[in-house]
């Protein structure tokens, strides 16, 4: 073999030496290291935990007092309607500051030290998911204490409030891999978070979380059928409020969540080993 040869640019892209035969078991020390690291650094600067902590009670107070009596007619009646909905919208917001993260990482050097380490490269991310998931599951605890102090009403039971939590961290999980491809994919935090805003703003309340899509223009009625926040939505009411079918939106919300996976995990692995 020739010297051009070992050369290549696919020579330098492939994995690092030692990489290959890390076994699972190794995978599996390293990957809980690196959950211990970052949840280390959550432990020296909670200002971090800032967004999954006060997102889910200045969100629920600002749409439960302004927009509750116009929607719905009261707050009461909108508390119901909301709280199921935040479920679906916490983990977005969560997944999007991934993404910053990630980039932002690679920017002051601390991937490079990753680089110098005999670790498989997939278990920096999976770590910063299994981290995020505790951060979606701590931001939910918030949301679900705040709605019940307003006043939402479980009609149903803890193992359906259960299912439904379950539900909307699947789906907030997958959603991180799309966030990290982006932070892995862009130059700055600046236009990781410009782009999520794009993507998510009509997502977000082009679906039923903040109001009853029965009520908008049929073009905009057809986007929220197929939008995957609407499933999730009208599943996580269907399991808490006894209201609606839940199967279905169940299952098609757990469809997007492995596509999702599917497709955007060994992007964000392969993209996250070409650029160490």
């Amino acid at each position: 073999m020739s010297a051009t040869t070992l050369n290549t640019p696919a020579a330098k892209s492939g994995p690092l030496p030692g990489e290959g035969r890390i076994g699972l078991r190794a995978n599996l020390r390293h990957i809980g290291a690196l959950v211990r690291r970052n949840a280390l650094q959550i432990k020296q600067d909670p200002e971090s935990m800032f967004d999954a902590l006060l997102m889910p009670i200045i969100f629920t107070l600002l749409f439960v007092y302004v927009f509750g009596g116009a929607v719905s007619g009261g707050q009461d009646a909108y508390v119901n309607y909301f709280i199921p909905g935040m479920l679906a919208m916490g983990g977005l917001n969560i997944a999007m500051s991934v993404g910053t993260g990630v980039n932002d990482d690679f920017n002051k050097g601390v991937m490079d030290r990753f680089r110098t380490m005999p670790i498989a490269r997939s278990s920096v991310l999976i770590a910063k998911l299994v981290v995020e998931t505790g951060r979606m599951l701590v931001s939910t605890v918030v949301l679900l204490c705040v709605g019940f102090a307003l006043g939402f009403d479980l009609k149903t039971g803890v193992p359906e409030l259960v299912l439904a939590v379950a539900l909307a961290l699947a789906f907030g999980s997958s959603l991180t891999w799309i966030f990290m491809l982006l932070g892995l994919s862009l130059k700055t935090p600046q236009a990781v978070q410009g782009l999520g805003f794009l993507v998510l703003m009509p997502l977000q309340f082009g679906s039923s979380v903040f109001a009853d899509p029965a009520t908008m223009p049929g073009w905009l009625r057809s986007f929220t059928d197929y939008n995957p926040l609407s499933q999730l939505a009208d599943a996580a009411r269907g399991l808490t409020q006894g209201e609606g079918a839940v199967a279905q939106p169940s299952l098609v919300c757990l469809g997007w969540a492995v596509a999702i996976t599917v497709v955007t995990a060994p992007l964000a692995v392969r993209k996250f080993r070409d650029k160490t």
